[in-house]
């Protein structure tokens, strides 16, 4: 399989409605505007395949590039295919998911993450607080440096609302995801996210709205699912 031939199985399965949808939030072309439900088919299907990730990831088509995340094998992702990958993010969806999730699988998220949280460029450093986001809903507790993530916390609130946009989104995020997949990092989420009040993110042409996070974080707890971790960062 390569893909050149993933590409070719893509083009029929691309919807102008979705397509739309998609340019509506950001999506760059070239794509073709294939639901994920579709591009799972294709990933139960392959399972796992680095080089072929690689590959797809490198033909700048967002449909492959979202698929390359899916059939990515996190494990034997280098630095480099990671930092290369970000570099070619294209909108806030490959930053937010597919880098940041295969990254915070990959056995150097965390190394990345704090590097990359220090870019000057938006896309990048939303990626390093998204990866961030991903490890604390896969990693366990104990294996968390807590210590570290009370302090990028109070950088959160500090420095938040004079971020660039997307970095601002992942921002939000990563206070909302600390007070869910952290329990004892809750209490402190929830101060910290009612002292930096709502966020306000440029969403594009969609009715997204930024969640607030005390609100989402104590709807988690209402449901009695703190700290419950996902089995993967991929989505």
């Amino acid at each position: 399989m390569t893909a050149q031939a993933i590409l070719e199985e893509l083009k029929p399965l691309g919807r102008d409605s979705y397509k739309k949808v998609m340019l509506n939030h950001g999506v760059k072309e070239p794509f073709f505007g294939v639901k994920i439900e579709e591009l799972k088919k294709i990933q139960k299907r392959i399972k796992r395949d680095y080089q072929l990730a690689l590959d797809l990831y490198d033909t700048g088509n967002y449909d492959a590039m979202y698929l390359a995340g899916l059939i990515a094998d996190d494990a034997r992702m280098t630095k480099a295919d990671l930092r290369r990958w970000v570099k070619k993010a294209t909108c806030g969806a490959l930053a937010g998911y597919t880098v940041s999730g295969v990254a915070a699988g990959s056995p150097h998220g965390r190394e990345l993450a704090l590097e990359w949280i220090e870019s000057p460029q938006d896309y990048v450093a939303a990626t390093g607080w998204a990866t961030l986001v991903h490890l604390m809903s896969i990693t366990p507790d104990a294996e968390l440096d807590l210590g570290e993530l009370q302090g990028l916390l109070q950088r959160v609130r500090q420095g938040i609302h004079q971020a660039p946009n997307d970095t601002r989104y992942a921002m939000n995020q990563f206070v909302i995801a600390a007070g869910c997949f952290v329990p004892a990092l809750t209490k402190l989420a929830l101060r910290l996210g009612e002292e930096i009040g709502r966020v306000q993110v440029d969403m594009g042409n969609t009715a997204c709205q930024v969640p607030f996070a005390p609100d989402y974080i104590r709807k988690v707890e209402k449901r009695g699912t703190l700290g419950k971790k996902r089995k993967s960062a991929k989505c």
